[in-house]
């Protein structure tokens, strides 16, 4: 999201010297991406970011592959994964390529007893259920229901759920995710015809700073493995920062859809995009209003793309027998659309009040084993 942000104690001038009112060195980083030329946040630390005691042990946790080669059409009970204690164990990889995975999650208790971050991927967090706060070394925010969390790669975080009932459904993606290209002007600013705004897009406001020595464990994703830090002070030691790379929540709630008089294709849809998918956010909106309109989606074949869609809320009106937190997956190169009777029971209708989240990548998804677990074996036969 190209938006300047600042929180915090910060100097005037950039790369000079910045002290505490004892006299004591603030710690400059630059926290950027793309190297030199991407978004960036400059950060001031209370101590040296950099001062690792031990290394821990580390382990792989690569999805496990069950179809490398998938042309069937899928649907996946999201909410049968198991629940798990651990936030990172609770995450569990369904869909994947090379350009992002899809993941659901289901944990129990807080992320407290270790700090994490991904150094490979940004990844996006749609609460489906549950409330708390995400806190990082930029700041927290605070979420709830429907909310998408934005989380940048390489941002060091923790989180905290009000409750033992939390349902997760993430995507990790391997480049940036950002607010697509065409709902923005050349300055970077949303445009007056785009579905949401800067003011929708909220970042961290409360930021913690602690200057504390100790073992502060801290687990760093990259290449699907997992590797332990042992840090010698709280990796929240920032007293301020300004720039362009940073945390945000975005509720799917404040999403508003376009609409026409006749049915419009899913890009009206779009919220994010990466260099390899998008995602898009189906909500609540009136019907096409041409008087002979059919508002169910046509036919149509994904030749260049995988469809996953993962439903959250409403009457999902293409499909039958749809629960909250499936997940269908409509492979590149097969043709697909409404359930049979879906698209006469459209017909007439004013309004969907349908919630779900929609993932289109450019590679082909594999399943694993997890979601060959909570498949529906027989859904590619439901247009029977």
């Amino acid at each position: 999201m190209p938006r300047y942000h600042t929180l915090g104690k910060i100097p005037p001038k950039r790369h000079t010297v910045f002290k505490n009112e004892n006299g004591d060195f603030y710690y400059e980083e630059l926290f950027g991406t793309v190297g030199f030329d991407g978004m960036s946040t400059l950060l001031y630390h209370t101590q040296r970011p950099t001062q690792v005691k031990e290394l821990l042990e580390s382990y792989d946790v690569s999805p496990k592959i069950a179809v490398a080669k998938n042309m069937r059409a899928t649907s996946l009970n999201g909410f049968n994964i198991p629940a798990k204690a651990d936030y990172l164990e609770s995450r569990f990889p369904v869909l994947v390529n090379s350009d992002c995975q899809i993941i659901l999650a289901a944990p129990t208790q807080s992320l407290t007893d270790y700090f994490y971050k991904n150094t490979d991927s940004d990844e996006l967090l749609f609460i489906h259920k549950g409330t708390g706060k995400l806190r990082t070394f930029l700041g927290n925010i605070d979420f709830k229901y429907g909310d998408y969390l934005v989380i940048p790669r390489g941002m060091i975080y923790q989180i905290e759920f009000d409750t033992k009932d939390n349902r997760l459904f993430i995507v990790t993606s391997k480049s940036p995710i950002y607010t697509p290209k065409r709902y923005r002007n050349w300055f970077g600013q949303h445009l007056e015809h785009a579905p949401f705004c800067e003011r929708d897009m909220h970042p961290p406001k409360e930021l913690e700073t602690y200057n504390l020595k100790g073992d502060f464990l801290m687990k760093v994703k990259k290449q699907d493995t997992i590797h332990q830090y042992v840090y010698a002070y709280h990796p929240f030691s920032v007293v301020g920062w300004d720039g362009y790379n940073f945390p945000y929540k975005f509720s799917i709630h404040d999403f508003e859809p376009i609409t026409g008089r006749i049915h419009l294709p899913p890009p009206i849809h779009q919220t994010f995009e990466a260099a390899g998918f998008v995602i898009c956010s189906f909500v609540p909106r009136l019907y096409d209003y041409h008087p002979n309109a059919i508002p169910a989606p046509y036919h149509h074949s994904n030749i260049d793309s995988d469809e996953v869609l993962y439903y959250v809320d409403g009457d999902f009106m293409s499909r039958n027998n749809i629960q909250k937190g499936q997940i269908s997956l409509h492979p590149a190169g097969v043709p697909h659309g409404p359930h049979p009777g879906a698209m006469e029971r459209s017909i007439g209708k004013k309004e969907t009040c349908e919630l779900a989240v929609m993932v289109d990548t450019f590679k082909p998804l594999m399943l694993t084993e997890t979601a060959i677990q909570i498949q529906d074996a027989d859904y590619f036969k439901s247009w029977l």
